[in-house]
């Protein structure tokens, strides 16, 4: 018993990692991954109504907490280092994950009932996110000042993309030209980027949380296949087009790094099967 504790505790805290990873790497939403693990429905009804179960809903969270915070601090400096250098690589590997893990959302969205009109509805959100998020890469770049205010709006930018999944929080503070500043300021602690954020962040929370609990509860299934079609879009708009100067050594790499990804997905979709998470 106490090493299924352990084990569900670090399992929780992978999938927080992979949450803020999603929350800082572009084209990826940490609310969808939230909903590829299954506790998106849950994250929404603690922030919805905090003082409800709070001590049970605080230690369920606290690994979920760490390891997104872990991943956001520690790895945001490295990820945009990689994402300038090895950016093919990078992106397949995350693509992979993704993929991996849409077995696992696709049944996610199907828990409450599906029919006929939830696939149509998917197929139909996929396409239309995917021509507007080719649109919004080619046509929309706006530098935006950085101050206090501009990051507050960016705090309560990144706290959408948990709120509502499939919005990708990075895709947006890369249009405003504000995505780099952001990760350096964070990587080095700068309170004067990190404290408007977090207060956009909160304030984003408790004004829009019980506003997607109430559309949860009255329509559950539609909500999870259209969050499964963005989710497919914003992975398609994310594979590497351009490989200019790419050698056979990167393209080896890229499959490589592809299947790689694609098992850990499949494995925390087999994992998330197999041991359900204490509550």
């Amino acid at each position: 018993m106490k090493n299924n504790k352990i084990f569900d505790w670090f399992f929780r805290f992978i999938k927080g990692m992979f949450i803020g990873t999603g929350a800082i790497l572009p084209g990826v939403s940490g609310g969808a991954l939230a909903a590829v693990f299954g506790i998106y429905e849950r994250i929404i009804a603690f922030l919805a109504d905090i003082r409800k179960d709070f001590l049970k809903n605080v230690i369920f969270f606290s690994p979920v907490g760490l390891g997104a915070v872990f991943c956001i601090f520690a790895l945001s400096k490295p990820l945009l280092y990689f994402l300038e250098t090895a950016k093919i690589q990078v992106m397949w590997c995350f693509v992979g994950c993704i993929v991996g893990t849409l077995p696992a959302l696709f049944r996610e969205a199907g828990k409450k009932g599906r029919k006929p009109r939830h696939i149509v509805l998917t197929i139909v959100t996929a396409v239309v996110v995917l021509i507007g998020l080719w649109a919004a890469n080619q046509y929309f770049d706006v530098a935006m000042p950085q101050n206090f205010f501009t990051w507050l709006l960016a705090g309560v930018i990144f706290a959408f993309g948990m709120i509502v999944p499939g919005l990708s929080p990075s895709n947006f503070l890369i249009y405003m030209q504000m995505f780099e500043p952001m990760t350096e300021g964070i990587s080095k602690l700068d309170f004067s980027v990190i404290l408007p954020l977090a207060i956009g962040a909160i304030l984003c929370v408790l004004l829009f949380a019980k506003l997607m609990k109430w559309i949860l509860l009255k329509a559950y299934a539609s909500v999870f296949h259209l969050i499964l079609g963005v989710v497919i879009a914003s992975t398609a708009i994310i594979i590497p087009t351009d490989y200019t100067g790419a050698d056979t050594g990167v393209i080896v790499v890229s499959v490589i790094v592809f299947l790689a990804g694609l098992a850990v997905g499949l494995l925390m979709n087999w994992l998330d099967k197999t041991f359900k998470p204490a509550n």
